[in-house]
């Protein structure tokens, strides 16, 4: 089975209920991952847009393994969001560390945002 990575698209598209695909690859893959930054953004996007970020957090603890960073993945993540920078001008730095967390994991980043478009470790919904 494939690690997935989960990125704040799949994760707000899960809490929306907006999605029945996503909600069938959070339900039925037991390898899946969430970057610790994702969890900010995740509940920063809850709450703007009227969602529990209680209900958020709860999701993300239940469904998924949180994957924690060091100074050294930051480190790699920055240099990373550099270079693809170079080509997709708008490419964000939070989206640099989920596509690292797949690369180390050795797994696919689970999305529906259009930065992933033609990188081999997306899958987009």
């Amino acid at each position: 089975m494939t690690n997935l990575v989960l990125d704040a698209y799949v994760w707000v598209e899960y809490l929306e209920g907006s999605n029945e695909r996503v909600k069938g690859f959070l339900e039925k893959n037991e390898m899946l991952f969430t970057n610790v930054l994702t969890i900010a953004e995740v509940v920063s996007k809850a709450k703007r847009k009227n969602l529990n970020p209680k209900i958020a957090l709860n999701a993300i603890y239940s469904l998924s393994r949180v994957f924690n960073i060091d100074v050294n993945f930051s480190n790699e993540a920055g240099l990373l969001h550099a270079e693809i920078r170079k080509k997709i001008k708008d490419f964000g730095l939070a989206d640099a560390f989920v596509l690292l967390t797949a690369r180390k994991l050795n797994g696919k980043v689970l999305t529906g945002d259009h930065h992933f478009k033609g990188f081999k470790e997306a899958i987009l919904i």
